[in-house]
């Protein structure tokens, strides 16, 4: 009652004080319990609960202590069943007799996941099929003086794809999330778990006004601030003696690019705060990165996201949301599409960061390199609607709606633009080198197949070991155990680490005695080796113009390709990027040699200044590892190297440095884990 009477007062607040209301948000006082009666069972106390909005279902499961934790162990095979399950979302709302005046009232969802009904009152007002737009309906008719009751009911993803993929003639590669505007990354990936989830992932608000919408007034804030863009980046794509090139340029000077790609920082859409985007993007800047792909299984990321980006000066290539699938395109499919690709382009389309749009990830190669023909079993006239429907879509449409909505921006049908096992992937367009990890072919192959704009290519390694214990069973913390593989979604993603650290660093003795946390660190450090060597070849090749490397950050914890790990821990590979990405000094290739890294050094840290440590050795040591297991910390440089009697300095991302905590940091060396298994 309280609440309720508060918001009374705003609102009457609102209408004596301005012409224009101000839009109210009515993110407070929502409640999520079960819609399904199958497994209701499992819940581990009464529903509803107390949701957040913006939220995700799942993770208000899980902050009520009603699941598992999906991040420890091997619990994300535990919660599968949820995927199964409608939620029903409810809160209530005042109105007052001033309210009531106004000449409109709109209820916005900004973002909905994914197929929800909706009731005001009782009364259904509108339904939604698409997570990546926003949703407005009109309800002056509807409100009643006082308390209104809203609820929200979200269906199952996987029960509507699946039901929509039944009613096909033929099957759509290569997975039945296609037919849904969706995450697509939610439903598994090589780096995340399946959970599909649901939630009203983006704030709900009132539009109360008499003539013009708050929305028309804000896009007219937005509309004004892109005509002022200069748009001086351009996409160059011209003839020349290698091919086609591929570069930005603005105001006529080429600019190398040097980057990553971004997936979601959560698996759990709408949950990251404005810090977290923050901490995220200026790890991506102080690696010395200019451009961030978003990638386009994901979801069009929050305004902080491109806010920071603008402000950060790094340089943003946006995917649309399709990823490594073929998609319908009948008249509904692309309406709906159209109606996203208007929204996000209208919201979006002001920030200097964007300079390209993307149709889509490897589906193109997918259909032409992947087998999905024989796999799927299509063939004839069935082949020649998925590629005809491909074409509408991505060939066809989505330039159309980027002339249409923008106008001022490249666009590109898909990403990459030829397979990493064809000639022409090294001499035009954009290439995903994928012959370095799933190929298994050494790094030394960049040297011969650098492509003109390499926007995808990586190493995996294992997370911080820190990370490591936090989501592993005391009894669990050994080498392939389940919660080992469990977080391992790669295919042999371990086989692969293993070819690497066998060809770089170590012999089949020496891995067979490794103990996890050595284990962790030993892949850490081949992860450095590796992306280092990468893009210093990348950048010795006059032809090539941009390395966007695989990937920035992770959605949970996993072993992956991410440089930093789901805690925010830099990897080594981080601090190897950090140099390599380096425009002021000139890098040489890293060599291992496994003879010189025999003796076991002395490595002593000494405070400084209240913020930084010195760091010597009385023997040259390699992949210096300092580490607080029990504060994490940032450091200026680690996984270093430090020939003997050098003085490194090291500053630390810590209010002070002071004695107990000298006594708390660890060092560890390559050299030290040479010692200790050939000893």
């Amino acid at each position: 009652k309280k609440q309720l009477t508060l918001l009374s007062l705003t609102l009457i607040i609102y209408l004596s004080g301005f012409a224009q209301l101000s839009p109210i948000e009515l993110n407070n006082g929502w409640k999520v319990e079960n819609a399904s009666l199958f497994h209701w069972h499992s819940l581990k106390s009464p529903m509803p609960i107390q949701s957040k909005v913006p939220g995700s279902v799942y993770a208000d499961l899980f902050a009520n202590h009603l699941i598992v934790d999906p991040f420890y162990a091997d619990n994300h095979l535990r919660i599968g069943w949820l995927d199964s399950m409608d939620w029903s979302y409810q809160t209530s709302f005042n109105i007052s007799k001033e309210i009531l005046t106004s000449k409109n009232t709109d209820l916005v969802f900004d973002g909905i996941d994914t197929y929800a009904d909706i009731y005001l009152n009782a009364h259904l007002i509108g339904s939604t099929d698409n997570m990546f737009r926003q949703w407005r309906f009109p309800i002056k008719q509807l409100l009643l003086e006082g308390p209104n009751d809203l609820r929200v009911i979200i269906h199952a993803a996987k029960k509507q794809t699946d039901n929509i993929a039944k009613m096909q003639p033929l099957t759509y590669p290569d997975n039945n999330r296609v037919f849904a505007r969706k995450a697509q990354y939610q439903f598994g990936w090589d780096w995340g778990p399946v959970i599909v989830g649901a939630g009203i992932w983006k704030k709900v608000w009132l539009d109360v006004y008499d003539d013009q919408s708050n929305l028309s007034q804000e896009q007219k804030k937005r509309d004004e601030k892109f005509l002022k863009l200069p748009h001086d980046i351009q996409l160059i794509q011209k003839k020349d003696s290698f091919g086609t090139s591929f570069y930005f340029e603005k105001k006529g000077k080429p600019i190398y690019m040097k980057g990553a790609n971004w997936i979601p920082g959560t698996i759990f859409p709408g949950t990251m705060k404005r810090d977290q985007y923050l901490r995220w993007l200026q790890q991506a800047k102080s690696a010395n990165m200019n451009m961030l792909r978003v990638w386009g299984g994901g979801y069009y990321e929050d305004d902080a996201f491109y806010d920071i980006c603008d402000s950060l000066g790094i340089y943003v290539w946006q995917d649309f949301m399709f990823a490594c699938g073929m998609y319908p395109a009948d008249s509904i499919y692309l309406q709906n599409v159209k109606e996203e690709i208007a929204y996000q382009i209208k919201r979006l389309r002001h920030h200097p960061c964007i300079v390209l749009w993307c149709g889509n990830n490897e589906s193109e190669e997918g259909w032409k390199n992947w087998g999905w023909q024989q796999q799927f079993n299509l063939h004839g006239a069935d082949s020649t609607k998925i590629w005809k429907d491909y074409q509408t879509l991505f060939h066809d449409s989505l330039q159309q709606w980027v002339n249409e909505f923008d106008g001022t921006r490249p666009y590109i049908s898909t990403s990459p633009k030829n397979g990493w096992g064809h000639p022409e992937s090294f001499t035009e367009g954009d290439s995903h080198y994928w012959g370095l990890w799933w190929g298994l072919e050494d790094w030394e192959v960049f040297k011969s197949k650098t492509g003109r704009f390499v926007s995808e290519y990586g190493m995996q390694s294992m997370s911080d070991y820190a990370t490591i214990q936090n989501y592993t069973p005391k009894d669990d913390l050994k080498m392939y155990s389940p919660t080992m593989t469990a977080h391992q979604r790669a295919g042999e993603g371990f086989k692969k680490l293993n070819h690497y650290l066998l060809r770089y660093f170590i012999d089949s003795t020496i891995l067979q005695k490794l103990n996890v946390e050595d284990y962790a660190y030993l892949t850490q450090c081949m992860h450095a080796f590796v992306l280092y060597n990468s893009i210093i070849s990348h950048r010795q090749q006059k032809r090539n113009m941009g390395s966007l490397l695989w990937q920035l950050n992770d959605c949970w914890p996993v072993s992956s390709w991410s440089i930093i790990d789901y805690s925010e821990r830099p990897k080594a590979a981080w601090y190897a990027v950090k140099q390599a990405y380096r425009d002021d000094v000139k890098n040489e290739e890293l060599k291992i040699d496994r003879r010189l890294i025999t003796n076991k050094p002395k490595i002593t840290i000494n405070a400084l200044t209240p913020n930084s440590i010195i760091v010597q050795t009385d023997k040259d040591a390699y992949f210096v590892n300092l580490s607080c297991p029990e504060i994490k910390m940032n450091w200026s440089d680690n996984y270093f190297h430090i020939k003997k009697g050098e003085r490194k300095i090291i500053t630390v991302d810590s209010d002070v440095i002071h004695t107990e905590m000298m006594k708390k940091i660890k060092t560890f060396s390559l050299n030290e884990l040479y010692w200790k298994y050939d000893h």
